[in-house]
């Protein structure tokens, strides 16, 4: 198959979580997505989702996990770190780098505190330790939206607050359609993973996390704000943060060299 791409899941507790992996190196990296993952899940889309990881394919074998497929009305990020943990197992994983975009980013961070047997070295890309004040003003505002069923408001108000000004120049002429794109029959999913962001506070446990470790940001990032990438490198001890100047959010997929940077991480001695 193009690229040893699959489309795959593994049961947990009465439901699945679904994954795509893509690569054929020896070496596994587990990547976590953002709050997206509420609205559409990875199922069925592993070609679709494989090309930015090209440059890892000969020494990786990349897995993209979704969050459960059935998720309860409450879930903390620290137990979906533990189907993490249980989902890689399964897998027959003995060990894995990790790269948490976003909220993959908060549960990488207990991940890694709570399972170092388990990860090779971490790389936490525009993503917080915690709820801060322009977490929770954001977060609140999309959860309203979607309690609302406004989908159209909740996509322009995302791509909003994640991309740069050059590049929102080039997507707003798609708004007005955007409010058909993966919108789900209900918010219920989102709602959960959005909650559970407001309740994340994972300051106490940055102190456990012994792997090589990258903190990547965005200097005018507006949903978790560029000072907790600076709040992970002060707590996360040997840690390294890169910034990148004039961009948000979106960082990882504005930035040209952005999967260079996180390969050049992994690679290195």
């Amino acid at each position: 198959m193009l690229w040893n791409a699959r489309n795959g899941s593994v049961p947990i507790d009465d439901t699945v979580m679904s994954f795509v992996s893509f690569g054929y190196g020896e070496k596994p990296l587990i990547v976590l997505p953002g709050l997206s993952d509420g609205l559409m899940t990875v199922s069925g889309k592993a070609l679709m989702l494989a090309n930015p990881y090209k440059r890892f394919f000969d020494r990786f074998t990349v897995y993209m996990f979704s969050r459960k497929n059935e998720l309860p009305k409450e879930y903390s990020i620290k137990e979906m770190a533990e189907d993490q943990a249980r989902a890689m197992q399964k897998l027959g994983l003995r060990k894995a780098s990790v790269l948490g975009v976003s909220q993959g980013g908060m549960i990488a961070q207990f991940f890694a505190a709570d399972f170092p047997e388990l990860i090779e070295k971490l790389v936490i890309a525009v993503s917080a330790p915690r709820a801060n004040e322009i977490v929770r003003e954001c977060v609140g505002k999309w959860i309203r939206l979607a309690e609302e069923g406004d989908h159209k408001k909740l996509m322009i108000d995302t791509a909003e607050k994640s991309y740069s000004p050059e590049y929102l120049k080039k997507i707003r002429k798609i708004y007005p359609i955007i409010g058909t794109v993966s919108k789900p029959s209900d918010y219920s999913r989102f709602l959960t993973n959005a909650n559970a962001i407001l309740s994340c506070d994972a300051v106490c446990e940055l102190s456990e996390i012994a792997c090589p470790t990258l903190i990547i940001g965005g200097e005018t990032d507006r949903i978790v704000g560029v000072e907790a990438s600076y709040e992970l490198k002060e707590k996360i001890k040997g840690s390294e943060l890169f910034i990148y100047k004039g961009l948000g959010h979106a960082a990882y997929e504005e930035a040209d060299d952005f999967y260079e940077r996180v390969f050049r991480f992994l690679e290195k001695e």
